[in-house]
C-alpha cells in the first residue's frame, strides 16, 4: 500500500480505510494468482541453480 498512497502507515482517521484497500488488494492479488494458467510445469530450483552454475563456468573458466 506504501506504493500506492504515499505512506507505510496511516494516520488514525485514515487507519479504516487503508486497512481496507490493503484487504482488497490482497483479494485481486489472490484471485490473479488463482486464474493464472501456465502451459508449462513448474521450475526445480535444484535443476535451474545446476543450469545457472553450468552457465556461469562457461562464462568465466577458471584458469590457474
Amino acid at each position: 500500500m506504501r506504493k500506492l498512497s504515499g505512506f507505510s502507515k496511516p494516520s488514525k482517521a485514515n487507519q479504516v480505510a487503508f486497512d481496507r484497500a490493503v484487504q482488497q488488494v490482497y483479494e485481486a492479488a489472490q484471485n490473479l494468482l488463482h486464474d493464472l494458467v501456465a502451459n508449462t510445469p513448474p521450475r526445480d530450483r535444484e535443476v535451474e541453480a545446476a543450469k545457472a552454475k553450468a552457465k556461469s563456468a562457461l562464462r568465466f573458466p577458471v584458469t590457474a
